[in-house]
């Protein structure tokens, strides 16, 4: 009984292995005779074809092939709007960027413009990279997005791409903070990065004032300037002792509750210990 059933299964399992085998092997046939065939438009069948069953990458490699000699056809329109969304379909984003912008450059009155400055924007967010790095491609996405905005401020899709441009903006922001803390862990190393960080601190908060991240860089405002403060020479230390205090009420005016209030308020007292009332500072 046992044996049979072990026999059995090992059947079930070789028929399904011949049938998947059997399916790709006959698919590959289908790719390959496509990039045989000659006939433009039989390409173009199989390139919609291929899009509607989910095979994105042959949809795209096959429209690769046709695009360019649509031009100047009634077919070149939806053939590169095709090929644009078969790359986004299959997370080909840069790629799928370049062939919506294409069409909406040549198409600017077309069927299919609104989405394809939609999408074009919208593909990029997709794929943008940790903020530790570069961030051209999010800045990419950003200046589509807007366009779209200023092109289509009534779309359907509007409050969507408001949504991912404010996202985009809070990784732009994160950045920033990143960058302040890095000056801030550095130190006096080499030279005073506290400086650094307070600059980009300060910075950052002017250029995204409602950020989520703005409280964390305020924190880096202050903890730079108690740094700085603590050691700083005897004829400096009255006035930065001062600003450490004055950029305290800033914090607390703003932040009353912020997560940092703690740390915050070691700061405060120690330029509070160290200010001399009588001292002369300018």
């Amino acid at each position: 009984m046992v044996r049979r059933l072990y026999y059995n299964m090992k059947q079930t399992i070789k028929i399904l292995l011949i049938g998947s085998l059997f399916l790709l092997f006959t698919s590959c046939n289908e790719l390959t005779k496509v990039q045989k065939s000659t006939d433009l438009y039989e390409k173009y069948s199989y390139a919609k074809k291929f899009y509607n069953t989910g095979k994105y990458e042959w949809a795209a490699q096959t429209l690769e092939e046709i695009v360019p000699y649509f031009r100047g056809s009634s077919e070149m329109e939806p053939a590169l709007y095709l090929l644009a969304q078969s790359y986004y379909k299959n997370e080909d984003y840069l790629a799928a960027q370049g062939a919506f912008k294409q069409y909406y450059t040549e198409f600017p009155n077309g069927e299919y413009t609104e989405l394809a400055r939609f999408y074009s924007g919208y593909g990029l967010a997709q794929d943008i990279p940790d903020p530790r790095l570069d961030q051209s491609k999010t800045i990419q996405a950003m200046q589509e997005l807007q366009l779209f905005l200023d092109f289509y401020p009534q779309s359907e899709k509007a409050e969507e791409a408001k949504q991912l441009l404010f996202e985009l903006q809070e990784n732009l922001a994160y950045k920033e903070v990143l960058n302040a803390k890095l000056y801030y862990d550095l130190g006096n190393y080499i030279f005073n990065n506290y400086e650094s960080s307070i600059i980009t601190a300060r910075n950052a908060m002017k250029s995204y004032p409602y950020s989520i991240h703005k409280e964390e860089m305020h924190y880096y405002v202050v903890a730079s300037l108690y740094e700085i403060a603590k050691n700083s020479v005897q004829e400096k230390q009255q006035q930065r002792m001062r600003d450490l205090r004055d950029e305290y009420y800033n914090y607390i005016n703003e932040f009353p509750n912020g997560a940092h209030r703690d740390k915050i308020e070691q700061f405060f007292a120690y330029a509070e210990k160290h200010i001399n009332p009588d001292a002369d500072w300018e």
